[in-house]
């Protein structure tokens, strides 16, 4: 293409491929969609519980329409009806354009986190992150968009998200577990779930599963999770899903820089989390019950040794890294946290939004080498950058919509309630990589909530900042929100100097009354404990004040408990009985109330018999002991245990069933419980 975006010409090549562009719909995703002629913009803000609709030629805001709690989806069909999904209230809130007030409200009962309309717009397909009466499993329900009422509705696996449509097979990503579901839309019945042969994972570390590795002493291996968003080109032949890609493998204790995080990423590129984007071919002659997908995914296990993969390969990088600055060497802004996607109008180019560095990255979707890619030197097929945000590092974006025509496209900054403007420099003549692409103007939408103050903004601002090297240091780039997704866990176990520690959550579990900190709880208070966190694990040089560490930990503490179908679903005197058998086998003696705050925690370090330390040597120096002098570790709340899953320090259980009927004496006297007791104590538990 020498070096040319064909968004730029979107239009001429649509029509010269036969299509009709006044019936293709333009792609977005998350919280940003375009009308159908592509004249006004819709944009969900979280924080006002509102549908903004925007003018971006008069730069003005035409509307702003009231919908459900905490939007976070926006959707609309070829007609012109505007969806909005409400993981607050648990709904889908229905806009028809011009009305602008809401028409209808969809109950669901569960957060919906992924939106999608089928081609023919009679139905709308929802994934909700749990379903009505579970937890640990979520759904994808067919509505049908005349009615409002559901079709059918099926399980898709644990904590899913992004959802894509590809013919006749719903895409679903599972948020934490990094693997795909694929479900017949014609039968709803799940026709492959990755889980059950972790396809992916197997691809991406090929060689140290095989044994095959060269070069290399004892090479990491790497898990992918973040799964956000699933993104198929125009003609349904590729599937794109953004992800981070975590180090599973042991964690040195302080490299040269860049604190422990740093270094160590897949393919030598980046830190021990590092942004990454999953390619699939879809295949167009599977049966119903055989997989659509095949995965196009670098051996991430092979080119530790080399830094770099195929260049040859006919997809982008697994891994995704930030350009060079023409002419200078030094790197560009890094890329992390990558949230949502779309795909030019000619399938060509990715974009993807990364909202922990406020920023979208550019890359073919069809190859990673050419005269306008610098995959030589990088190892890594992002084309350019583009900053959000007015350059404000954590603005927050989380929704892209690319118009029609492919020359414009729209990026909403969350935090900040701004909407980005990106268009062709020149006019659509091609002036080089660095400036093919630019913001041309940043629109105003609306203003923080009066819940919002100002020194929970700054805090949220910090929790979500990679790029701030006060935070974290340059090469390293992670966020507090690069482990703690969204507030809560990560479902991944890392490697730490002292050991494995899995991600606690931090939503809704009174943070400030929990002291000491960290699973060996040896920091006594929330200054110490960001202090260490931040300059020897992250890097970074260290807030300069202490109302910095005050407005990180009050946005921790503002993060509203994630949603428990539990609390309905469960019968209220099976879990009066569970409060019983949680008191007879003795949990309550650690797991208790303190400080007039019901965080299930005594704040102590317990000895439970699964605490393996390094030597002599745990976490930096300091050694863990309980109450009675031995090691210990500290003592979780059990707050919202039920999504929280897999359990222990270390992930050992898999779910709370397990922990109960697999007690060892030490952790609670669960060999005292019947049967019956035990499946009352889980009952309990998962009312929390």
């Amino acid at each position: 293409m020498n070096g040319k975006i064909k968004g730029v010409v979107g239009l001429l090549a649509m029509v010269l491929a036969g299509c009709n562009p006044t019936q293709a719909r333009s792609s977005s995703s998350g919280s940003v969609s375009l009308s159908k002629d592509d004249a006004l913009v819709y944009a969900a803000d979280t924080d006002n519980g509102t549908l903004n609709v925007i003018d971006p030629k008069s730069k003005s805001v035409v509307a702003s329409v009231k919908v459900g709690d905490s939007p976070f989806r926006v959707t609309v069909g070829s007609d012109d009806t505007i969806f909005v999904a409400n993981r607050g209230s648990l709904d889908i809130s229905v806009i028809r354009r011009g009305d602008w007030k809401e028409s209808s409200r969809i109950a669901l009962g569960a957060e919906p986190v992924g939106m999608q309309i089928s081609q023919d717009d009679k139905t709308l397909y929802v994934v909700t992150s749990t379903t009505t009466d579970k937890a640990e499993v979520g759904s994808l329900t067919a509505i049908d968009t005349t009615s409002f009422q559901a079709k059918a509705s099926t399980v898709v696996g644990n904590e899913p998200r992004g959802l894509a449509l590809v013919g006749d097979r719903a895409i679903i990503s599972l948020f934490k577990q990094g693997e795909l579901v694929e479900v017949d839309t014609r039968s709803m019945q799940v026709a492959s779930n990755g889980m059950e042969q972790r396809p992916i994972y197997n691809m991406a570390n090929a060689s140290k599963l095989n044994g095959t590795t060269t070069g290399v002493v004892a090479p990491s291996s790497f898990r992918f999770r973040s799964l956000t968003d699933v993104v198929a080109t125009p003609d349904g032949s590729r599937v794109f899903v953004p992800a981070v890609l975590a180090r599973e493998d042991a964690i040195g204790r302080l490299p040269s820089a860049g604190g422990y995080y740093g270094g160590g990423g897949p393919c030598s590129i980046g830190a021990v989390a590092s942004a990454g984007v999953l390619t699939l071919s879809v295949k167009g002659n599977a049966s119903p019950t055989q997989t659509a997908l095949e995965p196009k995914v670098d051996d991430l296990t092979k080119c530790l040794s080399s830094g770099s993969t195929d260049s040859n390969s006919d997809w982008p990088t697994t891994t995704i890294a930030p350009r060079l600055s023409t002419g200078t060497g030094s790197a560009a802004e890094p890329i992390q946290g990558p949230t949502v996607a779309a795909i030019d109008p000619t399938g060509s180019w990715l974009f993807v939004v990364n909202r922990e560095s406020s920023n979208v990255a550019v890359m073919p979707t069809d190859r990673r080498d050419g005269a306008d890619l610098q995959y030589s030197s990088t190892g890594n097929s992002v084309r350019n950058t583009i900053n959000v945000g007015n350059g404000v590092h954590s603005s927050g974006a989380d929704g892209i919509a690319i118009a029609k025509d492919g020359t414009t496209a729209y990026v909403y900054n969350q935090f900040h309630h701004t909407l980005d403007v990106l268009t062709t420099g020149n006019n659509g003549q091609d002036k080089g990589p660095d400036s093919q692409i630019q913001v041309t103007a940043t629109i105003a939408v609306t203003t923080n909530p009066s819940s919002i103050d100002d020194n929970l903004s700054a805090g949220r601002g910090m929790f979500f900042d990679a790029v701030d090297q006060q935070l974290s240091a340059a090469g390293t780039n992670v966020s507090c929100a690069t482990c703690h997704l969204e507030g809560t866990d990560d479902q991944h176990v890392w490697g730490f100097p002292d050991g494995e520690r899995q991600t606690p959550s931090l939503a809704g579990r009174h943070l400030l009354a929990t002291a000491p900190y960290h699973w060996s709880g040896e920091f006594s208070d929330i200054k110490t404990f960001m202090n260490h966190t931040i300059t020897e694990r992250m890097g970074g040089s260290g807030l300069s004040t202490t109302s910095a560490v005050n407005q990180i930990a009050g946005y921790i503490e503002s993060l509203p408990t994630p949603y428990n179908p539990y609390l309905k679903a469960l019968p209220a005197d099976q879990v009066a009985r569970g409060a019983l058998a949680f008191t007879k086998a003795g949990c309550a003696a650690c797991h208790l109330s303190t400080g007039g705050v019901q965080a299930y925690t005594n704040n102590l370090n317990k000895d439970v018999g699964t605490l393996i330390s390094v030597g002599n040597e745990v976490d930096n120096g300091y050694v863990l002991t309980a109450d009675n002098g031995a090691p210990g570790l500290n003592v979780p709340s059990l707050l919202n245990v039920a999504r929280t899953g897999p359990y222990l320090h270390s992930g050992a259980e898999s779910n709370l069933e397990a922990r109960v009927n697999d007690g060892n004496g030490q952790h609670g006297d669960v060999a005292a419980l019947s049967a019956q007791e035990k499946a009352d104590l889980v009952a309990y538990l998962k009312t929390l």
